[in-house]
């Protein structure tokens, strides 16, 4: 590819909306262009990075049985209706109707389409177990597009659905699986990842694994143990929560405490540590009337993934400002009356004593308030988000909070869908059976943003070997000089002959320009032909963030020198 026939601007300057390093620089490199919110043009560059990643996700596929197929990305509401998700997912999902009226949806996953395309065909417990697999686009309505790539509207997906006729089948299979991610996720060149327990979401299913990235700038939160390797997704981490009662519960005392409502301003207004106080949190229920109300210590926040699967209820922050029964920032278990609320306490309160809470009336809350004494609640529920430094539920370790990419899920689904949409097969002894699936998901454009998270560095991309968009870049300096021109050109050629991918700047521009784009774009291989070093018939070769490798070699030697690098890289 010769550089100045290359479609696509690059730029020194950062793009004002970008807040992460990947947004930036493949923007300013020339690999991306956003065409609306959440939507992107993949430039060449881009494009051809991603084709070497999606076919290392096919070769680990294949290793694993998986049948590679293409399902459609307009469904029917129908078969959306059949699993009961067209009316469960919320607007994340595109609905539309078509010319007469008949309902339609975009793909953002293809559980209903995989279970369609094998019901008919799989019959007998001799065709399972089998995989199939897909790199689809997908749509999803994002509220909140973020990142480039990292959180979008229409992205690419590799997505697969696994069948099996017993639980004990798709644990086998599901261990492959998590292999075969670890093995993509280390050949597209990431090596700060881990794999977390994870809350299934939509999707359902019993277990799922979640393929993380350790980055700062990931809006997911893990909860990791460096002494035994517990490793947790923040929506379902578990830590063991001390409470240290004291000796003796105190009379109960209502006190003033004035205009002070956060947690933290009353436990300085009373002097007591903000773990003797109980925080209240207020959530209304999607599509309902009703509300929920949670009580936690008040040093913890509320965890809404934990709460939701504790009422199996989609629920959002409420505002109390013109509530006429609670008082914000000042309310508590104690002479509270409420309709159509489900109160929640969390574990965290279990024999908890001498602990504030609101008193549910301006100015003033109560203090010593004694869990057993006062509050008689007869169940917890562990609602609560995991602290830093919290105790390990596995070994009693120090939890650590570190900022995550999701790059990678697994799913064990169960017969969720199967069931629901009434696909079964005949087992050994005749009988009809729902197959067992699972689903395994990696995000494309995501992938390659999140290499570029670990990998990039101050002057630009670095992208490991197996993923470059070229491995060498050709770098004539005063390619106006006929030697310089003549001899760059052939090695152009020769390279092209020998498969060596090639990016040749064919451009009349200075040297300092040439370098700050070939770094800016993270070609690995830089070869460099210049008039001096042509006197001694020579070119010089550099490693792409390695200002040590500098090495002349002589011209006729070249192409042996990067093919050895390319094997080594």
């Amino acid at each position: 590819m010769r550089i100045s026939k290359l479609v696509g601007v690059r730029s020194k300057d950062n793009p004002a909306d970008a807040v992460i390093k990947s947004h930036s620089l493949l923007m300013r490199a020339g690999y991306i262009k956003s065409v609306g919110s959440g939507i992107w043009t993949l430039a060449t560059p881009a494009k051809r990075a991603v084709q070497k990643i999606e076919r290392i996700i096919r070769e680990e596929m294949d290793r694993i049985g998986g049948q590679e197929v293409s399902f459609p990305v307009v469904m029917p509401r129908e078969l959306w209706e059949e699993s009961g998700r067209f009316t469960s997912i919320g607007e994340e999902m595109a609905r539309f109707t078509d010319r007469n009226n008949r309902g339609l949806v975009l793909g953002m996953t293809h559980e209903e389409a995989s279970v369609h395309f094998a019901r008919d065909s799989v019959t007998s417990y001799q065709q399972l177990p089998f995989m199939v697999y897909q790199l689809q686009t997908k749509f999803r309505d994002e509220a909140r597009p973020r990142g480039g790539l990292i959180r979008v509207r229409e992205f690419t997906m590799k997505d697969a659905y696994s069948f099996h006729l017993t639980e004990n089948d798709l644990d086998i299979y599901y261990e492959k699986a998590f292999k075969a991610y670890e093995n993509i996720f280390r050949r597209i060149g990431m090596k700060n990842f881990v794999a977390v327990q994870s809350d299934s979401g939509m999707m359902g299913g019993s277990m799922s694994h979640e393929f993380m990235l350790l980055a700062d700038c990931g809006e997911d939160t893990l909860v990791l143990c460096d002494k035994c390797g517990y490793r947790a997704n923040m929506e379902v981490a578990e830590s063991v929560i001390t409470t240290t009662p004291c000796p003796v519960s105190n009379p109960k005392e209502e006190v003033f405490t004035a205009d002070k409502k956060e947690i933290s301003e009353v436990s300085a207004f009373l002097k007591v540590p903000q773990e003797k106080t109980i925080k209240a949190v207020f959530f209304n229920i999607k599509g309902e009337s009703g509300s929920v109300l949670c009580f936690v210590r008040g040093d913890l926040e509320v965890n809404e993934s934990k709460l939701k699967k504790v009422i199996k209820k989609d629920i959002a922050p409420q505002s109390l400002s013109d509530s006429k029964e609670l008082v914000a920032g000042n309310i508590g278990p104690i002479g509270l009356k409420l309709k159509n609320t489900v109160i929640v306490y969390d574990s965290s309160l279990k024999g908890a004593n001498n602990m504030v809470v609101g008193a549910n009336k301006q100015e003033y809350h109560i203090i010593n308030i004694s869990e057993a004494r006062d509050l008689k609640i007869s169940e917890f529920h562990d609602i609560a988000k995991v602290k830093d430094g919290a105790c390990c539920v596995k070994c009693g370790g120090e939890l650590r909070l570190s900022g995550g990419i999701e790059i990678g899920n697994i799913f064990k689904l169960g017969t969720k869908y199967t069931k629901s949409m009434d696909m079964t097969v005949l087992n050994a002894n005749g009988e009809s059976v729902n197959p067992i699936m699972g689903c395994y998901g990696i995000g494309v454009g995501r992938a390659l943003a999140s290499v570029v998270e670990e990998t990039a560095d101050a002057k630009g991309l670095n992208f490991p070997m197996a993923i470059a968009p070229w491995q060498v870049y050709l770098c004539p300096l005063r390619i106006d000089d006929k030697t310089v021109s003549k001899k760059a050109e052939k090695l152009y050629a020769d390279m092209e002959k020998a498969g060596i991918e090639v990016l040749f700047d064919d451009r009349d521009a200075s040297p300092g320009y040439k370098f700050s784009d070939c770094d800016l774009m993270g070609i690995p291989i830089r070869v460099v032909i210049s008039p001096r070093s042509l006197q001694n018939d020579e070119v010089e070769i550099q490693i792409r963030g390695n200002d040590n490798s500098k090495q002349n070699l002589k011209y006729k030697d070249c192409i042996k020198a990067v093919k050895e690098i390319i094997c080594k890289y």
